[in-house]
């Protein structure tokens, strides 16, 4: 059986998973917030499932209550499959009531954290994943807030770990920023019989081991290579073309100034970088081979410098997958040379 495993973003959707990937061998990971990402991370579900050469599927959702018309969608799709999909939510949230009343494969439980209920589950049907049941308890006792429990003071530090844990873009690169987590909470769990205050004064060793190159540096500079690292290991899924010039497009990267030109150094044959913000403003960055307040100007109403300029990409939908957002801006690049 393959597990396709949707979870939230924060501590306790994160430790779900956690415990899954110790469970099973054949796996694929999604995460959203809440809102209408949720839909959106369903629907590419799917879509993968589909496509997938496996036939036995587990599709569990954790710590995101789904609504009555979302689970109406995933038991509509799984009739419509060839395939063997079961169907599994686990949650707290009592906002999931009428979707528990309403669906078997629903499992609704206020007085455990997602967490918890996956920890549990995945030892009463898949594997012995006891080994991790003093890290299960610290992220239990924070996220239903039980303060007079010893490791509440522990998960506290861990669930800012988690939530602070932002070095990677998760639209972009969601596997890579998966994994970086699952890597936090174990190394944090290393700590657990040191105690909260043992955790919280290694937090930043935790994070700078991960980034550790060759040579030594300070943490901003070691996540912004790894970052360029990623970016030129992607490039090809990345690349544009305008006017003859090639270009990457990130969707949110952010740090446009130091990643943007640390991207064309290390990628010569690159004209120009252009990061889309989830609003839609645009930052374009050159090193002397373009002039990018040229491109701003004509493709999304901006200008600045020759080598750093911005703009503003009118009417951008939003998006929670990268190709979309890509798009976008291909369009607008077509457009404006078809008219020219």
């Amino acid at each position: 059986m393959k597990l396709y495993h949707l979870s939230h973003i924060d501590l306790d959707g994160y430790g779900c998973q956690f415990v899954t990937n110790l469970a099973f061998e054949k796996k694929r990971f999604y995460n959203a917030n809440y809102g209408p990402e949720v839909r959106a991370r369903l629907e590419q579900m799917i879509r993968d499932i589909n496509d997938d050469s496996e036939d036995d599927i587990l599709l569990l959702v954790t710590d995101l209550n789904l609504s009555v018309s979302e689970c109406n969608y995933l038991e509509a799709q799984r009739e419509k499959s060839s395939k063997n999909i079961k169907l599994q939510l686990l949650d707290h949230h009592i906002t999931g009531k009428d979707s528990d009343e309403k669906f078997d494969w629903y499992y609704l439980d206020t007085s455990r954290c997602a967490t918890k209920i996956t920890y549990d589950y995945i030892n009463e049907n898949f594997a012995d994943v006891t080994k991790c049941a003093k890290l299960i308890e610290a992220i239990n006792a924070i996220d239903i807030w039980l303060m007079d429990n010893a490791l509440f003071e522990f998960g506290k530090v861990c669930m800012g770990m988690i939530g602070g844990a932002k070095e990677f873009n998760r639209i972009m690169f969601d596997n890579e920023d998966r994994e970086y987590k699952f890597y936090l909470i174990k190394e944090a769990s290393k700590f657990i019989d040191q105690g909260a205050i043992a955790l919280d004064e290694n937090c930043f060793f935790i994070k700078k081991r991960y980034f550790l190159e060759e040579e030594d540096d300070i943490l901003d500079n070691l996540i912004a290579s790894s970052v360029v690292k990623l970016l030129s290991e992607h490039k090809e899924r990345l690349t544009v073309f305008y006017k003859g010039y090639k270009g990457v497009v990130g969707y949110g990267v952010g740090k446009s100034s130091v990643i943007g030109n640390a991207f064309l150094v290390k990628n010569p044959e690159y004209n120009f970088y252009l990061d889309v913000a989830f609003r839609g403003k645009v930052s374009l960055r050159g090193n002397n081979t373009v002039d990018v307040s040229q491109i701003a100007k004509e493709l999304f109403g901006g200008g600045g410098h020759k080598n750093a300029s911005g703009g503003q990409i009118e009417k951008f939908k939003e998006t929670f997958i990268y190709d979309e957002a890509k798009a976008q801006v291909v369009d607008i690049m077509t457009a404006k040379e078809q008219n020219l």
